[in-house]
């Protein structure tokens, strides 16, 4: 779950919306359009989160502070439990579960260190190597065609979260200024990518159980926040 405060507001968008507006995107992308692995590397960017799905129809709370778990901050436990599922479900489609687990691979290293998380590296690992096996290509060609994975993800969370920070990942920068999304070097011709996502509005207060924050969600009313990816206008500073 995405979490977004907004004043006395908490906007709440789910994980799987984000990676269909990472989609979206990404379908106006210049150099994925000519790729040989369009289709699949397009599937694998819409359905990145879908292990997500149960616990989004579900949310936590964590009952130390009150507040609803995100996607960073929920249990180790379950940020280890969506992934196998997620790639498990495209498994139909072994290149694209095979970018999906090295997403997930990409996105938690910085715990590669840890030994509570030992077990989910290796399964991973495991589970792309064995897609992999399924096709004629290797690792070498998986990793390029995952840099279109990690920025379309980029750009959908920059928008969703809100964040101001510039993120990085190769050669590429994404940085949210208000309502836009700006990406260096440009990947859409110089067009503006025009995008929308949904979220849920409840007041922004704690929560003393699971049960009261979906009490909460059930009178929640749906926002629709607009704004525009684009690789023209000078990020800020």
């Amino acid at each position: 779950m995405i979490v977004r405060q907004v004043g006395e507001r908490i906007q709440l968008i789910t994980q799987p919306d984000h990676a269909h507006l990472a989609r979206g995107v990404m379908e106006h992308c210049v150099p994925l359009a000519t790729h040989p692995r369009c289709r699949e590397i397009l599937h694998a960017v819409g359905e990145h989160d879908n292990g997500w799905t149960e616990e989004d129809a579900a949310p936590r709370v964590n009952l130390t502070t009150g507040q609803i778990f995100d996607f960073v901050a929920a249990p180790a436990g379950v940020r280890q439990s969506v992934w196998p599922r997620g790639v498990a479900r495209l498994s139909g489609d072994p290149w694209a579960a095979a970018l999906v687990a090295q997403h997930a691979i990409t996105v938690y290293d910085r715990f590669r260190s840890d030994d509570e998380w030992a077990p989910f590296f290796a399964g991973m690992e495991a589970a792309r190597d064995a897609m992999l096996r399924k096709g004629e290509l290797g690792l070498d060609t998986l990793l390029p065609d995952y840099v279109f994975v990690r920025l379309a993800d980029l750009i959908s969370l920059a928008f969703c979260v809100g964040w101001k920070d510039e993120q990085r990942f190769g050669e590429w920068t994404v940085q949210c200024v208000d309502t836009r999304v700006v990406v260096r070097p440009d990947a859409f011709g110089g067009n503006e990518v025009p995008i929308e996502i949904d979220a849920r509005e409840i007041p922004n207060r704690s929560f003393q159980s699971d049960a009261e924050l979906r009490d909460a969600l059930r009178e929640a009313r749906i926002t629709t926040l607009e704004g525009v990816v684009t690789g023209r206008g000078a990020s800020a500073t």
